[in-house]
């Protein structure tokens, strides 16, 4: 079960002090160009929007590697606690959980975790509210990079896009979108 204690610490501090605290952390993303985790939220969060969403990249897709499913079905709630963090320092309401689809227990868990944190009431708290759903992907190596990958959550083909912009500018419907 979520724990909320991260997610009750980061609600106590402002969007740009956990941004902040997230830079000077150092941390990166898990992906091939260990992006600074840091610098995408700032972009993401500084862009002007309505609305902005949050993805959890799940779709590991180098041969035998199960780094994302592991985690994803043994810790689906630290997943969760994560996104509802980075939801709330860049603004978003609304985030994906994209797994592969040859990740059946994978996806169960985490709808069931969902589900459960939804139930306790994590998804509002004071004035943040985010709602987050899980999409399967097609299976496909490619949709592991961002732009493919929204794609794939929009129900279109996998295929990348020339950038920029950058998914933090305009992603996931047009809107600021910030991938991890």
């Amino acid at each position: 079960m979520l724990t909320t204690d991260f997610l009750h610490l980061a609600l106590q501090s402002s969007p740009q002090q956990i941004i902040e605290t997230i830079t000077a952390s150092g941390l990166r993303g898990r992906g091939g160009a260990a992006f600074p985790t840091g610098k995408k939220w700032q972009a993401c969060a500084g862009t002007t929007s309505d609305q902005r969403y949050i993805i959890a990249n799940g779709n590991e897709g180098d041969a035998g590697s199960y780094i994302d499913r592991v985690l994803l079905e043994r810790d689906p709630h630290s997943v969760i606690e994560g996104m509802l963090i980075g939801a709330y320092a860049i603004g978003a309401s609304k985030g994906v959980i994209y797994i592969r689809s040859e990740y059946p227990t994978a996806t169960s868990v985490m709808k069931t975790a969902i589900e459960a944190a939804r139930d306790a009431g994590h998804f509002n708290a004071n004035d943040f509210s985010c709602e987050i759903s899980v999409v399967q992907g097609a299976g496909s190596f490619v949709c592991g990079e961002e732009t493919a990958l929204m794609a794939s959550v929009q129900g279109h083909r996998g295929v990348p896009n020339p950038r920029p912009p950058y998914p933090a500018q305009s992603g996931l419907c047009a809107r600021p979108t910030c991938i991890n």
